[in-house]
């Protein structure tokens, strides 16, 4: 459809709300994954439920694609628009709408930064668990999108365990609430079907996010080791006592220095690694917990422990570790973070292949991750302005996903499939559970016009991919054969 034509049936929707000169959908072209970029064929940014409503049951009569996009900090390239569709921005939907402090809920809209929740209801001894590093910026309808984390989610779990209830819209405009204020609702849970949908399935107008109760006590013990590999295995030493840490994050060499350069949070620069751990809960318990894991520490061959001697140095101790990303940015002209997910005893293992294969390609990389959880965000420093470059370090993050996947992981965690992994999904199931998949996206968008080319592969694409013959089990490659 020629683009003038389809404006001008967008009359009853504000000239502001409309973008399609060059300079100002430039700003659009991509998400966090800078490295894929497109000019969007037309940006549109509502302003009410019923222009959303509209926006999409226009675009469903006349057959053209929406990618729907949040505050753009995702890293999987899940908000990258279409030249040949909308891109329906949701920043203008930022509102906190109510918050109910006897039953611990707040009802927001989608483009309410992450943080903004806990600041609005600190004043009343609650927050908003899900942290993710960029929650000073990200916002929660994509934070539902991508069902993100954060360095808190080893003890609180994903936005999927913190929210209650959604409203969102369908290709078709009509609106649709799903799950319940109440404990439970009726029928399937579709709520969890739809956080980490990535826009495929419906646009997110509305979240009712839980509240929890500001812990009494929170301490951080930080722990230096002279090799990565001890560092993992202290992480599994604590779980393997049955301590629930509320953040245990591991950090290489690479990544302390330079989020010290960056941030000042006092971390020992010498160190191999550092694993940060956090405990909370009563004081009493939390004094208990910090003296079992400050002596496991020890015991793991941590050549320093030392506890934050305040709030404020706390606090800086998770500054650090939240500048991670863009602290790295300041090595190199570009880095590509990976998001994999591994079964935690292969932490030593699969870090020290990383390292192996980051000197094969003449590539650094910096890991930092939620150790947790097994939860690993290698970030592949490379410059897009040598020739081949990029091309090579996609291919050493597709090798660094499909090792997640052959020692029993999974290729995401928390940042989304998008466009940067949505070979490896053609690795990581087989057909029958990638029709599955399609199965769900027909029932909700029949014909495909949500995020179109975005986190599920086609069968025509894991055939030409060449990976149909990979079967859950079986290595994609004679090298890992030792795990």
């Amino acid at each position: 459809m020629d683009r003038n034509t389809f404006i001008a049936g967008l009359s009853d929707l504000p000239a502001r709300c409309i973008l399609k000169d060059e300079a100002e959908l430039r700003p659009y072209e991509c998400d966090g994954l800078s490295a894929y970029r497109r000019l969007p064929w037309l940006v549109l940014l509502p302003e009410t439920i019923e222009q959303v409503q509209f926006i999409l049951a226009y675009c469903h009569t006349h057959n053209v694609p929406v990618v729907a996009r949040g505050a753009g900090t995702g890293l999987s390239g899940g908000a990258l628009p279409l030249d040949n569709g909308v891109l329906l921005g949701l920043a203008k939907f930022s509102r906190i709408i109510d918050i109910d402090l006897p039953n611990r809920l707040a009802r927001v809209q989608p483009g309410v930064r992450n943080l903004a929740i806990t600041q609005a209801v600190a004043e009343h001894g609650l927050y908003y668990a899900p942290d993710p590093s960029s929650q000073i910026a990200c916002s929660i309808g994509g934070n539902v999108a991508e069902n993100a984390g954060g360095v808190h989610c080893l003890k609180y779990g994903l936005t999927v365990h913190n929210i209650a209830e959604l409203k969102l819209i369908t290709i078709e405009g009509e609106l649709l609430t799903i799950g319940s204020p109440s404990l439970d609702s009726a029928g399937y849970d579709l709520l969890a079907l739809l956080t980490g949908s990535e826009g495929l399935l419906g646009v997110i107008v509305e979240v009712t996010v839980r509240l929890l109760p500001a812990p009494e006590q929170a301490q951080v013990v930080l722990a230096a080791f002279d090799s990565v590999a001890a560092a993992g295995q202290a992480v599994a030493d604590i779980i393997s006592q049955g301590i629930l840490p509320a953040g245990l994050e591991l950090m290489d060499t690479l990544a302390v220095r330079a989020a010290e350069d960056f941030v000042h949070a006092g971390y020992p620069t010498d160190a191999a690694a550092i694993l940060l751990c956090e405990l909370d809960g009563e004081q009493h318990e939390v004094e208990v917990q910090i003296d079992k894991v400050t002596q496991l520490l020890q015991a793991s061959g941590a050549n320093e422990v030392r506890r934050a001697r305040d709030e404020a140095e706390r606090l800086r101790f998770w500054a650090g570790r939240k500048a991670a990303f863009p602290a790295v940015g300041r090595l190199s002209p570009d880095y590509y973070c990976m998001d994999g997910t591994i079964p935690r005893k292969h932490l030593g293992q699969v870090l020290s292949t990383i390292a192996q294969w980051s000197k094969a390609y003449g590539l650094p990389v910096a890991n930092v991750f939620h150790a947790g959880d097994g939860n690993l965000h290698p970030l592949i420093l490379y410059d897009a302005n040598k020739p081949g470059e990029l091309e090579r370090t996609e291919e050493f993050g597709a090798r660094i996903l499909e090792l997640c996947i052959a020692v029993g992981g999974t290729i995401t965690g928390e940042h989304g499939v998008g466009m940067e992994k949505i070979d490896q999904m053609c690795v990581q199931f087989n057909e029958a559970e990638l029709q599955q998949f399609h199965a769900i996206k027909q029932a909700f968008d029949a014909n495909g016009l949500l995020n179109p080319g975005k986190a599920v592969p086609t069968l025509a694409r894991c055939a030409e991919f060449g990976s149909m013959h990979v079967h859950h089990g079986e290595l994609p490659f004679p090298e890992l054969e030792r795990f």
